[in-house]
């Protein structure tokens, strides 16, 4: 049995290492590495970066020969070290693309050429900037995560020097972008060498101050236990002995970056957190791993709450380990993590642990990463996804942070497959986890064979079965039933597809419905001279714009027929509604609640309720009941926005709407429980409830309550009005607000 401690990247230095020590440090793993080749590739580096200098006065040269030695620590192939040393070339110097390819080939060439276009990654004073940037990184890695390992390295040297900034704000901002986008990036491909020492150079420059106090608190701790610390090694490296199994062992101190997000994510104080050591064990095979760990539970008391299992159920980037937490030696809390040599080169160099010799070669190879627990680059495909979903940049890193910085879930489905969810996720999650057409589709779901709502919270080990519906369409209120990036992403870009098809229903409907008021039909193939004078291209881009409100109907009949008069003026809105040849269905077929379909909440209308639409522009049509007082305020003059509406049979049968009630009820014990229980029995559901004023003797409550149509909602009102402790109760109608509002 041996002790010993994990090796790392190389440590920060003024030293520039020289092309022998570099040659020497790829040999150590790669021994028939061609040196020449390597030592070309450093000598152009240094010619083409010799005239110029870090902020520090120090050579530049130095920075990119640097980043070659991390990534020959990390293991990598001889193309991305050389990547490497001629990363900025291109982009910093004379040097072109086309050299590169004549004097190195076309793959560091290549290489190089995806990193360059990442070479302006530094967060900007604007949101967006930042966006866009990951934006590009992804398209960069999707092709080649090399680019990702080198950017990495190139990143983690910065941070290493950052200090030679003299700007605050800027170390400030390098910093933070460090820890919103690279350390997660490194975590998530499993480079736990490169994570965890990113994290903790930025935090120092974004909170110096925490981070000062907590290194010295970790000094001080190290120096007070260190006699402890040997001993719990030495009662451990016993007992193992005794049961003949070999194995290392070594401690590990908790690093800064996590002491302080265990600080603020569970507001401990720092004497409370327990695993600021923890021991790592070291065995030959995954059965040593289970025996160490029978071992150790028969001779201490474990703590069952502590033990998780990631070999049997690897972490999303490959991780596997035994992790259990025993009462040692003097009732000291013991963290242990158990694990094999593979496990442990894994966790601390992720995906690029799996570069080795392969047909006469040393380049990666996916095999050996499926024989180490699956393939680390299926990590970055979620980002991918994203990415292909669409949107606007802010909104790719929005939904990318929602991937990056959750912890995980692991949940199967009904044939077994494992999949990993952010913790919070929802079964909806889960069904865009597996396909994004099934979450398009998906209706309801099973937990563990039992029907579960949409929104309910999975947990480890749940099996997940989706039940499938016919129709892709976005669900009612997604935004409370999702949180994974993949997921938000893909609705929206259903939603952004379901509108643009209903905008352009709706513009039809109205083009049509502006035709016969003129007397005329409305023939497509006739609109080109239209299209001309309105300067768009096509009859679909009309009738979009049309339905979008961008423009009106009297601007299509006005381009359809130059000089018409308009005879509109007599007409009124009251009598357009009265056309029922136009018609627009609403709450299962034509247009999409949530999408463009919008129901006012100054009427809150319901199936059986006499409806009309006023088209917004941009936001689709709001539903008003046809006696709704804020209609009164589009009688004349508004005919290009009214729509008549009617519900479908399917809603005025099957549908759940949102009903307002007030009541006036008597101040005593009960009473909620009476209502609550009269709304039950009469197949209604209260959704939420609002106290509005209260006295000795009464109180005014308002109740949201699910209802199907007007028929339900006034049975439960008579219901209610017959409850002893009721004053009175009434539907509520919101005060009168503005439209759009």
């Amino acid at each position: 049995m041996t002790t010993g401690a994990p090796t790392k990247p190389a440590a920060a230095t003024h030293a520039i290492p020289t092309a022998d020590e570099l040659i020497a440090r790829i040999e150590r793993y790669f021994p028939n590495v061609d040196g020449a080749f390597v030592r070309s590739a450093y000598d152009f580096a240094e010619q083409m970066h010799r005239p110029q200098k870090r902020q520090s006065g120090e050579p530049y040269f130095g920075h990119v020969a640097t980043v070659a030695m991390i990534l020959a620590d990390l293991r990598m192939d001889v193309a991305t070290i050389c990547t490497g040393l001629l990363h900025d070339t291109v982009e910093d110097t004379p040097a072109t693309n086309e050299q590169l390819i004549e004097l190195f080939g076309e793959e560091i060439a290549n290489l190089v050429d995806g990193v360059t276009k990442l070479s302006q990654m530094e967060l900007r004073s604007k949101r967006t900037k930042q966006a866009e940037n990951l934006q590009k990184l992804v398209v960069a890695i999707s092709s080649d995560v090399r680019v990702l390992i080198v950017k990495l390295c190139d990143r983690l040297h910065n941070m290493r020097t950052l200090s030679a900034i003299q700007r605050t704000e800027k170390r400030e901002r390098i910093s933070r972008e460090t820890l919103e986008i690279y350390a997660p990036l490194a975590r998530r491909i499993g480079i736990n060498l490169v994570c965890v020492e990113l994290e903790d150079l930025a935090f120092e420059h974004i909170n110096p101050a925490a981070h000062e106090s907590i290194t010295r608190r970790l000094l001080l701790i190290r120096d007070l236990h260190s006699e402890e610390v040997a001993g719990v090694s030495s009662a451990i490296t016993e007992q193992l002995e005794k049961d003949g199994i070999e194995c290392r062992i070594f401690g590990r101190e908790k690093r800064p970056y996590s002491i302080w997000r265990k600080l603020e994510r569970k507001g401990l104080t720092f004497d409370e957190i327990a695993d600021i050591y923890a021991f790592r064990l070291i065995v030959p095979n995954p059965g040593d791993c289970y025996h160490a760990l029978g071992v150790i539970h028969q001779t201490w008391r474990c703590m069952p709450e502590r033990f998780r299992d990631f070999i049997s159920v690897p972490k999303p980037n490959n991780y596997r380990s035994l992790h259990t937490t025993v009462i040692g030696p003097d009732s000291v809390r013991v963290e242990l993590q158990i694990r094999t040599e593979q496990m442990e080169t894994v966790a601390q160099s992720g995906v690029a642990a799996h570069w080795r010799y392969k047909d006469s070669s040393y380049k990666y190879d996916p095999d050996a990463a499926q024989e180490a627990g699956g393939d680390p680059l299926d990590r970055l495909r979620p980002f991918v996804e994203i990415l292909n979903q669409g949107g606007d940049p802010d909104e790719f890193l929005e939904h990318a942070k929602l991937e990056m910085f959750a912890d995980q879930v692991y949940c199967f489905t009904p044939d077994g497959d494992l999949i990993d969810l952010p913790v919070g996720a929802t079964p909806l999650d889960f069904a865009y986890a597996v396909h994004t057409e099934l979450g398009h589709t998906t209706v309801a779901a099973k937990v563990n064979g039992r029907d579960r709502p949409l929104r309910t919270e999975l947990l480890n080990g749940d099996v997940v079965r989706i039940i499938k519906g016919g129709v892709r369409q976005p669900p009612a209120g997604w935004e409370n039933l999702a949180i994974t990036g993949r997921a938000r992403a893909a609705i929206r870009r259903l939603i952004r597809e379901s509108e643009r098809d209903e905008f352009l229903r709706i513009g039809r409907i109205m083009a049509d419905h502006a035709f016969r008021r003129e007397g005329q039909t409305l023939i497509e193939d006739d609109l080109s001279d239209a299209l001309k004078r309105l300067e768009l291209e096509s009859v679909e881009t009309l009738f979009e714009e049309l339905g979008r409100g961008r423009i009106t109907s009297s601007d299509l009949l006005d381009a359809a027929y130059p000089g018409r008069l308009d005879d509109r003026a007599d007409v009124s809105g009251r009598e357009l509604i009265k056309d029922e040849k136009a018609m627009l269905y609403v709450k299962g077929r034509g247009l999409t609640s949530g999408v463009t379909l919008h129901f006012a909440a100054c009427c809150s209308p319901l199936p059986g309720d006499r409806i009309v639409g006023l088209l917004q522009p941009e936001k689709g049509v709001q539903v008003h009941t046809i006696d709704c007082e804020v209609l009164s305020r589009y009688e004349e003059g508004a005919m290009d926005q009214w729509l008549d509406l009617a519900w479908t049979p399917e809603a005025e049968d099957n549908a759940v709407s949102m009903a307002r009630i007030r009541a006036v009820l008597h101040n005593e014990p009960g009473t909620l429980a009476v209502i609550a229980k009269t709304v039950g029995e009469n197949r209604g559901n209260i959704a939420s409830v609002k106290t509005i004023s209260r006295s000795t003797s009464f109180f005014e409550m308002e109740f949201d309550v699910e209802v199907f149509d007007t028929r339900h909602l006034a049975n439960i009102l008579a219901a209610i009005r017959m409850c002893e402790p009721v004053v009175s109760a009434e539907r509520l109608r919101a005060e009168i607000e503005e439209i759009g509002d």
